[in-house]
């Protein structure tokens, strides 16, 4: 057997799928192929035989730059070095479609040639090809060139394959890794076709299923056989990369007559499948589970963080994927950002009534209750009437501002940028311009286009709770799957403070007085969002009679006050009744759980 070529160095080449640098010697190339951390055997070594390669003669550079272009994906590129007769034979179209083909069989990832030299009247490089699942391939492709160009046919798409052979695989499918909690219990396990899930945790794990004709192609680039199934929602699909592993199996050259025998054809390359790897959540099981309990029927989400850290600990229903008018429960952000811009202290009066106009849109209480006295009683109990002319005061740029700092118009921080993008958990969000006084009024109690989770909630307490400090979000435990995001300052530690005694106020004498916790001074803040009235035609109301309003009902706490725990909150939709009578109770059961005085 003659020598092989160098590889020329420093060049890199690359195809749509990423780079691969090529070394600059074969000592360099022999030490990468034995810290291969793929395993990888090559068998059919004589698809790879190296013959004795002279100095390139003027043939080359027509070689050479289909080479280059092969390395870059340049189809087009590489089309216009072929003969006039294999561009007749073989359209641009029909050309791209083999190459597009054999690389989709091989799950190519990138391919690098070296320098061409001639050798029996045929141009010759070593190139290097690496694949998703059978490792770094290297041989010898010898291009037949005729009067300076290349006389290409199907099988040189692949160094070694006879006129008559072409690429297929036979591949298995990895074992599909668990999802598990964060003591380590599984929340869903098995394989993909039989897979086991914690009830309590459905709505976080997702599930599997036939994917879409996307997920169907970007499964067969990545070697999986036919009819493989992938996560469709929640953290099944977000780290489905990493879950499924990666299969194994065997390159083939096969011919035309191999084609139909089980078992035909000649092994080029093979790999075992590689397990994918568990994915370990923040979800405390306990808690979860009394999410899920408490939430019990009714259409809505609840979400629980560690009030210090920030981390997710429970997440059920409509947790994070469904904004909704949060209500007043926006108060809080309000009268964080009212405070701050020292237009207002706790001691200020406002005049008790059960409506005005003061932003030019008539606004009233909830029940058209009298409502006012000191700021914190407004807060305590609510008071529209206060709240929205503040907003106004306020402004509709630092009341944005505040609501960004707490977290809205930015997307959660559950997970790596990777599975965010692959799960598009939407953002909650404030229109990024408040023009008018009624803009700002209404934003200001949390209607108007203000949208809301209750993961964004329940940060909104962790802030408060961890002296206005907002910390990330994170669902995976696993470092390397973690959001890349800080901790937020949002409001000084005495801003902070004012707002968990106005919220400790809800609780013991407000409109949040359902969320008490026995032994346990909870701070809390109850929402109710008018969606819309229930009257749908003229004269479906008697006389005198007031129509009902659809409500979204809120709540959003932390315990114990003193020592924060616990970050919870509590959305119910179309609820039937307000958020201190409907949402406060499950927060407080959830708190009750999850500090162990239930």
């Amino acid at each position: 057997m003659g020598r092989s070529c160098d590889v020329r160095g420093p060049q890199s080449y690359r195809t749509g799928h990423g780079h691969l640098s090529v070394p600059g010697s074969a000592a360099a190339r022999r030490r990468r192929i034995l810290t291969r951390a793929v395993p990888l055997v090559v068998v059919a070594l004589a698809a790879f035989v190296v013959g004795t390669v002279v100095a390139a003669d003027a043939e080359a550079p027509a070689a050479q730059r289909f080479l280059d272009a092969w390395g870059r994906g340049d189809y087009a590129a590489m089309h216009a070095e072929l003969t006039a007769g294999a561009r007749s034979e073989y359209s641009l179209e029909r050309f791209r479609r083999v190459y597009e083909d054999s690389e989709g069989t091989a799950t190519v990832a990138a391919v690098a040639a070296g320098d061409v030299g001639e050798q029996g009247g045929a141009a010759v490089a070593p190139v290097r090809i690496r694949t998703h699942i059978f490792g770094t391939l290297e041989g010898q492709l010898s291009l037949p060139i005729s009067d300076g160009q290349i006389a290409w046919t199907p099988n040189l798409v692949y160094p070694g394959l006879a006129s008559d052979e072409r690429l297929s695989r036979r591949t298995r499918a990895p074992k599909r890794a668990s999802i598990l909690a964060a003591d380590r219990s599984p929340l869903a396990r098995g394989p993909a076709a039989a897979r086991s899930v914690d009830g309590d945790a459905s709505a976080i794990v997702g599930e599997i299923g036939t994917p879409t004709d996307a997920q169907a192609r970007e499964l067969a680039s990545g070697g999986f056989p036919p009819g493989s199934l992938t996560g469709t929602s929640g953290l099944e699909l977000a780290f489905d990369d990493r879950i499924a592993g990666k299969p194994g199996g065997q390159l083939l050259a096969v011919s035309a007559d191999e084609e139909s025998e089980v078992g035909g054809g000649r092994v080029l390359a093979r790999t075992e499948p590689v397990p994918g790897e568990a994915v370990r959540t923040t979800i405390d099981p306990a808690l979860q589970r009394s999410a899920v309990a408490a939430l019990g029927g009714l259409y809505g989400g609840v979400a629980v963080l560690d009030a210090r850290k920030g981390n997710v600990l429970a997440l059920a229903g409509l947790a994070y994927s469904a904004p909704q008018p949060p209500g007043s429960t926006f108060k809080v952000i309000t009268a964080t950002g009212a405070l701050d811009a020292g237009i207002v202290k706790t001691s200020d009066e406002f005049p008790v009534e059960t409506s005005n106009g003061e932003i030019g849109r008539e606004i009233a209480n909830a029940y058209d209750e009298p409502c006012g006295g000191s700021f914190t009683n407004a807060f305590v109990h609510s008071c529209n009437t206060v709240f929205a002319p503040l907003g106004a005061e306020l402004g509709g740029q630092q009341l944005v501002e505040t609501a960004e700092l707490f977290g809205f118009n930015e997307t959660p921080s559950l997970f790596d940028d990777r599975a965010t993008a692959a799960l598009e958990p939407p953002a909650s969000t404030i229109p990024k311009t408040l023009d008018t006084d009624i803009e700002a009024g209404e934003s200001a109690i949390g209607q108007g286009e203000v949208l809301a989770t209750p993961l964004e909630l329940a940060s909104v307490a962790q802030t408060i709770a961890n002296k206005g400090v907002r910390m990330p979000t994170p669902l995976a435990r696993n470092e390397e799957l973690a959001p890349d995001a800080e901790p937020v300052e949002v409001t000084s530690p005495k801003t902070a403070a004012t707002v968990r005694e106005m919220m400790i106020g809800v609780v013991n004498e407000g409109t949040g007085v359902a969320a008490a916790v026995p032994g346990v001074q909870v701070a809390g803040k109850t929402g109710t969002a008018e969606l819309g009235s229930t009257v749908a035609q003229p004269g479906q109301l008697a006389p005198g009679e007031d129509p009902e309003h659809e409500v979204d009902a809120w709540f959003t706490a932390f315990a114990p006050a003193s020592d924060p725990k616990l970050a919870v909150a509590v959305m119910i939709v179309e609820a039937s009744g307000d958020g201190g009578t409907v949402a406060a109770p499950i927060a407080g059961q959830v708190l009750s759980t999850g500090l162990g005085v239930g």
